[in-house]
């Protein structure tokens, strides 16, 4: 008897340690909630202030700014869907949403990856043109050809998504960037997306949730990126936030030239 009693006594307090090591400090998940909630904000705030800023004003419906706005709203989705769930499951260390949420956040996290790295390809392509050929530029890179693009991007890698769930039938959890300056900004943002993502392959799964943040953290700095090169980007969030864009004819208001 008095051996089944301890026993009892150890299992119990193994579980507790178990149990007491599946859970975080109150200090811990309250700074933890903080930042996934700041960096969530940040990131929709200012790829919203892009989406905004390109799709009001006429004069920036350029086919370099289209792509930028397709990647803003890439950037944007990270911020309102990826980020905070992470978060959840960072903090939580369990998966609470059921198997179809399980499946339907690893469908987003594939699909918005990759629309992430075709919008770069199409930045790349973009910048060869204007810089390599310039008088050819006006009449391969237009507007509607631009839109095309993009759309057949977001369609093609939608597709692909559907065929590989379709096609495996499980759900893997584990998932292994005027023309001088404009080349020089769309540089730095493919360098950023890059410095980002390449040690995400490269170093040990011990330092993988560390990456995966600072994965999610290049989404919110594409923004600084254009409010540091682009004129343009600081004076139609000024017109933004002092509300100007609802003035009359605000649309056609010529930024480029303030």
């Amino acid at each position: 008897v008095d051996s089944g009693h301890h026993k009892k006594n150890s299992i119990k307090r193994q579980s507790g340690k178990s149990e007491q090591c599946g859970k975080r400090s109150s200090f811990e998940r309250n700074i933890t909630y903080m930042f996934v909630l700041l960096l969530s904000a940040w990131t929709v705030f200012l790829n919203l202030l892009v989406i905004i800023s390109i799709s009001h004003f006429k004069k920036l419906h350029t086919p370099t700014n289209l792509i930028i706005l397709s990647l803003a709203v890439d950037d944007m989705l990270v911020g309102i869907f990826l980020i905070p769930i992470e978060g959840i499951k960072q903090i939580e260390t369990c998966w609470y949403f059921g198997d179809t949420y399980c499946g339907l956040f690893v469908i987003i996290v594939r699909l918005l990856h990759i629309t992430s790295l075709s919008n770069l390809v199409l930045i790349a392509v973009d910048r060869y043109m204007a810089v390599c050929h310039p008088l050819l530029y006006p009449q391969k890179m237009t507007t509607t050809k631009t839109l095309i693009s993009i759309c057949l991007c977001w369609f093609c890698c939608s597709v692909y998504i559907i065929w590989f769930v379709i096609s495996n039938r499980y759900f893997n959890m584990s998932d292994k960037i005027l023309f001088s300056k404009a080349a020089l900004t769309l540089g730095i943002i493919v360098t950023a997306y890059l410095l980002c993502w390449i040690p995400f392959f490269i170093f040990s799964s011990t330092t993988l949730t560390f990456l995966t943040w600072t994965i999610y953290i290049n989404s919110g700095l594409n923004p600084i990126v254009y409010a540091l090169f682009y004129h343009w980007f600081r004076i139609s969030v000024k017109n933004i936030l002092t509300l100007r864009i609802f003035q009359p004819a605000s649309s056609l208001m010529d930024i480029g030239r303030l």
